[in-house]
Order: structure tokens, then C-alpha cells, then sequence
């Protein structure tokens, strides 16, 4: 087994190390598990030769010794808030603060600051104002420009200015990672560093750069709606076309510039982040603690990486891409073998898959055709006549992970498109039927999960979501299979209350909608704005970044509440 990385100047010792590397502060308990994204990054820089250490979920509150206690490393600083945008790992959608967190051992709150990665950062530069510092995960990545804040109902400028670091990699980060590592390290000047593809900075004067996507700047968003929904809808098309533009957002006296990210990683470069030496464990220093989100990712596997659905309030494809990337079942199923040996398998995977499990191995028929093409969504307003939605990859991945030995079911725990397979007049490919059989019988733990969002065409225009006719088909093949099969599998549906576009009767229409009837219900979320999102910006400044044209917004939040509530009470 792989050693662990050092977490305390003792373990540092133990290892007989005179230097480090690169140190990473981080706000979630530390699990060396290819699901954590601080593990994907020191894993990949170590098998490239580099002492990598972690201070998991510094004290920012004393004297700030967990920030002192390594020292300075010898290239830089590596610094994220964890697994998910502090903001929402601590407050629900009223804003009112959560109990607990699933990334602190026993769930215990408030082990890590509200905006953590300006926390983290603004320390670090005050303590080690000569070392690089360098922030990413999901908070940075998606607060790199002027972005919507719900818990402060401001316009927020990029995160670059108030944490203070000198880089920003935003993005599924190995490859950029690597060459900034190898920039530093081979003294590349402050210049030369700017050419590197997916990473942002803050400079003062004007930009260099003369083909770039320029934007409003933030001083113009502050003061017109209109302006920052334009911004949003360019960066949103620069982001989804296959190559991007540099972007340019003046901020003050200066100026925030994003560089193109790397093209989607090849399934080689996919099983290379994949095939190192993950112990998949929780680092020994929480002994016997419960992390709890450790039992819900310790027996997943994840099989790609990208959505192309295109949902107006999901943030995935602005963080991991529209492309999708997937690794090769010879990865994937090494991966399930070595799962198996360890003690505490007990012959049940969770969940086999990724933000949208049955998009492994999709991609377009003729790849010239989306080099050029800039579509958000490849589902929405309609399925792309080029993409490839054949299920017959994913379903050999499923029957090849369940040959391995000592594997006694592989569980799709993670969210599947419906409308890959289905249409309104039923199954749209040719594996459609038996994709979703496959699915009820063998990889489904009692219940199938799914998420129309809502029943009302003009919410779901807003959204990006499809047609409820859609869910309609689904029910009746899926009510088919169980009758025929004599199985009871169940059908949960997801929904969004407060989305902008949808009001008080709205959800009244959805509450009631006979297409429901019978079905376990009690699933539905108040909608919360996060950065970086199309249906963030319309709560922002009550406009559609698509077409400018205004939409409704429910912001007070006792109409909100009822909104939500009108669900519950409609149901019983």
C-alpha cells in the first residue's frame, strides 16, 4: 500500500524529508480517494516525483500554527475549500446555518471558514508573502470572475483579488497543475507563467492580449443587470466551445484574465489520473472517527468525467466540462479489483458512475462538427442530430464490473438522463429498453432516482430541462418492466421549488399533476443560486442571459418557503 501523505511536521520527520514541495491547505478532512480532488492533484504531482504534504482543515481562529507548522515549501502553496463551495457546504437555501458538515469526522460544523479559500489564502500570503500561492477546487473555479453571491445579494468581484494569490487554476486540475508545478520549478518568470492554459491572474495596467474575449468590467455589473448577464452569456459560450478564447474582465485600475483550458483529456490521460496509488481510506490521524461523507463516496467508483446536459443551475460542465471523458473499462475494472480486496468490501459497489452515469463513453458521431460547435446543452431545446447516444459501452462497463469476482451488485447511485434513451413516443436508441431494465433490475438499490425538476413547460424552458412528456414515457416503461418482471422497484422524483420562472401556481400545477399520482414523493429542494450558473444570474438581476428578456423571481423568502411547502401539503 501506498504511503500516506504527511499531515503534521512529526509525520513529515518520520518520512526523513528536509524539504517539501508543494503544501496544500484544504477545508475538508482529508481521504485519499480518487472523489476528493486534493487527493487527484498530490497523487498525480507525487508520481511525477514531488513531496507533496496536507494540512487538512487548518485552525484559522488562533494563532494560526496549523498555517506555521510545515514551514514554507519549496515551489508554492495549493489551497481549495474542499469538495464544495463553502457557502454551500454551510448554509441551506433559507441561509440558515447547517449542523453539520459530511467532510469533518464525525460531522461535526464549523471546522472551516465561510469563503475558506480567501481565509486560507489571505493568511498565507501574510505569513509567506514570498511563496506562491495558487487556489482551485470548485470554490475558486467557479468565483474566478465577477459572480452572483446569494448569501451576500452582492455582485462579488473574482475571488483572485480578495484572497490575494498569484494564480488560479480553475477546473478538473492535473494536467494544468503539473506544468505550473514544472514552470516554478524551472524559474519561469512572471510573463512566461501567463501563457499557461487554464489558469487566471490578476494583473494592474492594461492587457497584453489583443484577441481576447473582453468583457464589462466589474465596476459595470455593479451598476447594470444587463451588463453582467451579457458578461455571463459570452464567458458561457467562450467556456463550451471545444477552443476557447482568452477572457479579459477589467476590475478597478486592472484587470482578472482567464486562459483557455487544456482540451478534453484523452482516455489515456483519464486511466493516468486514475491508475496511482489511492489507499481510498481517510488519513490515520482521525483513527476510528466517522467522516460521513467517506461512506457514501468508499465503495464508488467513477467511471468519467463532463455533462453535456446543460442545466441552467448545475455547475458541472462550468467546472469539469461539457466533454465527456471517459476511462477505459481496463482502468475502471482494475479499479473494482482492487476495491474488492479491501477488508471493509462487503460486495456492494454504491455507485458506479458520475454526475450523469449513462453519458460514460458518449460523445459526438463526427468530432469536427462540436470542435466547432458552442452549444450549452447537447439535450436541450432538443438531442443534437450528431451526438451518439448508443448505451451499448456503458452497459458491457456493467456487465464486465459485475463479473469480477466478489462483486455482488454495482448500484448507479448517481443521476441518469432519461432523455438519452427516451422520447415521447418511447425508446429513441436501440439499447433504450434494455439500458433501463438493466438499470431497474440489476444496479438499482429498491428505488430509481431521477430528476424532472418540475412539470410546467415555461419553468423548464428556464431551466434546460426537458419535457415532463418525457417523464410521462419513462413511468410507463418503467410501471411496464415491473409488471412484467413482478418486481416492486420504486420511482423518486426530484424537483426545484423558487426556480426563477416559477411561481405560486406553478407549483400548485405541479403538486396536483395526475401524472404523479402514486408515486413516493418527498423529494423537492428550494432552489439556491450558486456562482458561475445561468439560473444564478437570472435571480441576480431578473433577466434571462440568453435572451436579455426579464423572467420572475421569487426573492422574499416566506413566499419561497411556501412554495416549497405547497408541495408537502398538496401531497398529503
Amino acid at each position: 500500500m501506498a504511503e500516506m501523505f504527511p499531515t503534521s511536521a512529526k509525520e513529515v520527520q518520520k518520512l526523513g524529508w528536509d524539504y517539501i514541495d508543494i503544501i496544500f491547505f484544504t477545508g475538508d478532512a482529508f481521504i485519499d480517494h480518487p472523489s476528493s480532488g486534493t487527493a487527484c492533484i498530490a497523487r498525480y504531482l507525487q508520481s511525477y516525483g514531488y513531496r507533496i504534504a496536507i494540512v487538512p482543515q487548518p485552525n484559522w481562529r488562533d494563532d494560526l500554527r496549523d498555517f506555521r507548522k510545515l514551514g514554507a515549501p519549496r515551489l508554492f502553496f495549493a489551497v481549495n475549500s474542499g469538495a464544495m463551495d463553502s457557502m454551500v457546504n454551510h448554509y441551506t437555501a433559507a441561509k440558515r446555518l447547517r449542523s453539520d458538515d459530511a467532510y469533518t469526522p464525525e460531522g461535526k460544523a464549523g471546522m472551516r471558514p465561510d469563503r475558506a479559500v480567501t481565509v486560507y489564502s489571505s493568511i498565507l500570503k501574510r505569513l509567506w508573502p514570498d511563496v506562491p500561492v495558487v487556489i482551485g477546487g470548485v470554490e475558486a473555479s467557479l468565483r474566478r470572475l465577477t459572480h452572483y453571491d446569494y448569501w451576500s445579494d452582492s455582485l462579488m468581484r473574482s475571488v483572485l483579488l480578495d484572497s490575494g494569490a498569484d494564480w488560479l487554476c480553475y477546473g478538473m486540475g492535473e494536467k494544468p497543475m503539473l506544468a505550473l508545478t514544472r514552470a516554478i520549478e524551472k524559474g519561469w518568470s512572471r510573463h512566461q507563467m501567463e501563457s499557461l492554459p487554464q489558469f487566471a491572474f490578476y494583473r494592474k495596467g492594461n492587457p497584453a492580449v489583443k484577441d481576447g474575449l473582453l468583457l464589462h468590467s466589474y465596476e459595470e455589473c455593479l451598476s447594470d443587470g444587463k451588463a453582467f448577464a451579457e458578461n455571463f452569456h459570452k464567458i458561457e459560450l467562450n467556456a463550451n466551445a471545444y477552443a476557447a478564447r482568452t477572457v479579459i474582465e477589467p476590475v478597478g485600475d486592472g484587470y482578472v484574465q482567464v486562459n483557455p483550458p487544456y482540451p478534453p483529456s484523452t482516455q489515456e490521460e483519464m486511466d493516468s489520473f486514475w491508475d496511482l496509488p489511492f489507499t481510498k481510506l481517510p488519513h490515520p490521524r482521525y483513527k476510528d472517527k466517522r467522516i460521513p461523507a467517506y461512506d457514501m463516496i468508499k465503495d464508488s467508483i467513477i467511471t468519467h468525467r463532463g455533462c453535456f446536459g446543460g442545466c441552467n443551475f448545475c455547475t458541472i460542465a462550468a467546472h469539469q466540462g461539457k466533454f465527456i471523458q471517459s476511462r477505459s473499462e481496463r482502468s475502471i475494472v482494475s479499479e473494482v479489483e482492487k476495491l474488492v480486496k479491501m477488508p471493509s468490501f462487503k460486495g456492494n459497489i454504491s455507485d458506479l458512475g458520475a454526475p450523469t452515469a449513462n453519458m460514460y463513453g458518449m460523445g459526438g458521431k463526427d468530432g469536427s462538427l462540436c470542435a466547432r460547435c458552442a452549444r450549452k446543452s447537447c439535450l436541450h431545446p432538443s438531442p443534437c442530430a450528431n451526438l451518439d447516444r448508443s448505451h451499448a459501452r456503458v452497459l458491457a462497463l456493467y456487465d464486465k464490473v459485475c463479473a469480477v469476482p466478489g462483486v455482488r451488485h454495482a448500484y448507479v447511485g448517481s443521476g441518469v438522463r432519461y432523455d438519452l434513451f427516451l422520447d415521447e413516443k418511447g425508446y429513441c436508441v436501440k439499447e433504450g429498453r434494455e439500458y433501463l431494465r438493466a438499470l431497474m433490475l440489476h444496479h438499482t438499490s429498491g428505488r430509481l432516482k431521477v430528476a424532472p425538476e418540475h412539470t410546467e413547460k415555461q419553468v423548464l424552458d428556464y431551466m434546460a430541462k426537458p419535457s415532463f412528456k418525457l417523464f410521462e414515457t419513462l413511468r410507463r416503461e418503467f410501471d411496464a418492466i415491473n409488471k412484467a418482471e413482478g418486481t416492486h422497484v420504486e420511482l423518486v422524483p426530484y424537483f426545484i421549488s423558487s426556480h426563477p420562472g416559477c411561481n405560486l401556481q406553478n407549483m400548485r400545477a405541479l403538486a396536483s399533476n395526475p401524472a404523479l399520482k402514486g408515486i413516493w414523493m418527498d423529494q423537492v429542494q428550494d432552489f439556491m443560486p450558486t456562482p458561475m450558473t445561468t439560473s444564478s444570474v437570472m435571480f441576480a438581476t431578473g433577466l434571462d442571459p440568453r435572451t436579455l428578456k426579464p423572467v420572475f423571481v421569487e426573492r422574499d423568502p416566506d413566499r419561497k418557503k411556501e412554495q416549497k411547502s405547497l408541495f408537502f401539503r398538496k401531497k398529503k
